[in-house]
């Protein structure tokens, strides 16, 4: 493996690291090397694990969306949407709204009012 920061992430977490944005970062770093299997492994634990993990939910709605599979990816916008709700982070809650009403025109639904 070429990349370095991907390793010392990948060495944090193998020494036992709770912190949840050691898993965001190898996901995003898997992502940016196209390893798109890995990378979904790593931010759907996030979801799993880590639920109120906000930066999840647009990462890995985009990703979905790149690998085709736009109803995966409107129902983590939906649940990333709900978190940031729940939160009370706006700004969260503003860039899902634009990704999810993106993805729903591509994916040719209706706007979900209740969200």
């Amino acid at each position: 493996m070429s990349n370095k920061r991907l390793e010392q992430l990948l060495t944090f977490l193998a020494d036992g690291s709770k912190d949840p944005f050691i898993k965001y970062a190898i996901a995003t770093e898997y992502a940016k090397i196209g390893d798109h299997e890995n990378a979904l492994k790593y931010y759907q634990d996030l979801v799993s694990n880590e639920p109120m993990y906000l930066g999840t939910y647009y990462h890995l709605g985009r990703l979905l969306e790149e690998l085709g599979h736009t109803d995966e990816a409107v129902e983590i916008y939906e649940k990333g949407m709900m978190v940031a709700t729940k939160v009370g982070d706006m700004h969260a809650l503003s860039e899902l709204r634009l990704v999810y009403q993106s993805a729903l025109g591509e994916y040719g639904e209706e706007d979900d009012d209740d969200l």
